[in-house]
């Protein structure tokens, strides 16, 4: 059985990712920076909390 939380952290990594380098591209360096440091944030969360083993 999957572990929906940490798969739903996971996708949530994926669109920060993503967010960031639409931003980066649009010159918004900031809100690339913080999404950047989310993304890194939700898997190390997700790595520690929500994976077991």
């Amino acid at each position: 059985m999957a572990n929906l939380p940490a798969t739903a952290a996971a996708v949530l990594a994926v669109l920060l990712f993503g967010v960031a380098l639409v931003s980066m591209t649009n010159g918004a360096t900031m809100v690339a920076g913080l999404c950047f440091i989310s993304a890194s944030l939700v898997i190390y969360l997700r790595e520690t909390r929500l994976v077991e083993g």
